[in-house]
């Protein structure tokens, strides 16, 4: 009778016990993937009509401005967690997260911080769901609705239609169509199946690692990266033309229209920005420490040096830091120095600073980071007048022992483009040319 007893009481404990694991494999939020979706539309679907008045030119968005991507939870221990943001092979690592309750609701509360964009997430979480906003600090009243569920791993949708195209391949694009700030850029996308991949190249930079799908005659891409929130729809007509529009965040859309051309280019980057006339290139700005740093200072004698005009709230030129960093960490033989000069988008001078010296320690950046001022192109160029203009952030400079500029790189094309490596070579090849002259 006692071991009957004690068996019972044992077996009781062992499923008391398997019960507990089971409940606490979490302290928090599920570990694993989710779906998120951002609505940037503000509510409604547009259409969008071609002047010709073509009626296959016709379209309409079918995703009311829900802007979808996946992010991962990867538990590191009980109390310490990560997301990974996922487009494409990329993974965003984002470790600055906090979990609290609300003292008026008693719900919940998570929020998952952006730092280096001045941007945040914040919510409130039950059971496999978060809901909330994106929290765009240096833009007035900037928030966007989001949604994000456990367990769901599409992005756009689970169907699968027959695509009535392959879009792999090189497409040359047309934004803005029929405005004055008509410009061109390269689509370059990759499609296996319904899955498509890819990104579009401008004059002034990429957009970055976009995820999607084919549906049909209809195509969706989107990103999100912490700073920019980017959404394309387009409708493939009976030519295999494009017609669509892009949003980018709440604040920003318009068309684009592109077509099939392997062959089409954008202007060379290394032409678009120069030194006006006889001037020469010169800069004297605090760093993210308040200290006056010029080019005239003795660190920077003798010794071939890198300027890139940049700003924190821009992934392109995220991307281009990361390159910077990683290639001086590797060539510690080449003796040059950087500099980055930033414009921010705080008209306050302080909090711009921060902003600064954030990116500059978050990033463990081995170079000095200097504030020029507010990133509006036209108020940049005053403070550089002796460049034609600035047209992108990211722009990098390169000037010689002799402080002669030698090349101006506009704009950056980032590893989700076909341009990259070949940039990273030229880059290797102008860098040992000066270091060794």
């Amino acid at each position: 009778m006692k071991l009957i007893k004690f068996l019972s009481i044992l077996i009781c404990a062992c499923l008391f016990s398997t019960c507990v694991e089971v409940q606490n494999q979490y302290q928090v939020i599920p570990p694993g993937v989710w779906r998120a979706t951002l609505n940037v539309s503000g509510g409604g679907a547009e259409r969008f009509i071609d002047t010709d008045n073509e009626t296959d030119r016709v379209f309409t968005e079918l995703t009311d401005g829900e802007l979808p991507f996946n992010f991962e939870v990867v538990y590191n221990s009980e109390e310490d967690i990560d997301i990974f943001i996922l487009n494409a092979e990329e993974r965003i690592l984002v470790d600055d997260i906090e979990f609290g309750r609300d003292k008026e609701t008693l719900e919940d509360t998570i929020r998952i911080n952006f730092p280096l964009f001045d941007t945040y997430i914040s919510g409130r979480y039950e059971e496999n769901r978060i809901e909330g906003y994106w929290v765009v600090n240096y833009r007035e009243q900037y928030s966007v609705p989001f949604q994000a569920e456990f367990g769901r791993d599409h992005r756009f949708t689970n169907l699968k239609k027959e695509p009535a195209a392959d879009l792999s391949g090189i497409w040359e694009t047309t934004f803005e169509i029929g405005t004055e700030y008509e410009y061109k850029g390269v689509g370059e996308f990759q499609q296996e199946g319904n899955h498509l991949t890819g990104t579009f190249r401008t004059e002034t930079g990429d957009y970055r690692f976009l995820e999607g799908t084919v549906q049909a005659n209809k195509a969706y891409l989107s990103c999100f990266d912490g700073s920019h929130a980017f959404l394309f729809q387009a409708k493939i007509l009976e030519d295999t033309t494009l017609i669509g529009s892009f949003r980018s965040g709440k604040h920003y859309i318009t068309t684009w229209e592109a077509k099939e051309n392997e062959d089409f280019e954008l202007s060379n980057p290394n032409d678009l920005t120069y030194i006006k006339g006889q001037e020469k290139f010169y800069f004297e700005f605090p760093d993210s420490d308040g200290r006056l740093v010029s080019m005239n200072d003795v660190k920077f004698a003798g010794k071939p040096l890198l300027v890139t005009i940049f700003g924190t709230w821009c992934p392109n030129c995220r991307d281009e830091m990361d390159f910077l960093k990683t290639y001086i960490e590797e060539h510690p033989e080449l003796d040059f120095n950087v500099v980055g000069i930033a414009f921010e988008r705080y008209r306050d001078t302080d909090k711009s600073m921060a902003a600064v010296k954030r990116y500059k320690d978050k990033m463990k950046l081995p170079f000095d980071l200097l504030y020029a001022g507010y990133y509006d192109k036209g108020e940049a160029v005053n403070q550089l007048p002796m460049l034609n203009k600035i047209i992108s952030y990211p722009t990098l400079i390169y000037i010689d022992k002799e402080k002669n500029v030698r090349q101006i790189h506009t704009g950056f094309s980032g590893p989700a483009t076909s341009k990259y490596e070949s940039f990273t070579n030229e880059f290797d090849e102008l860098v040992r040319t000066l270091v060794n002259e």
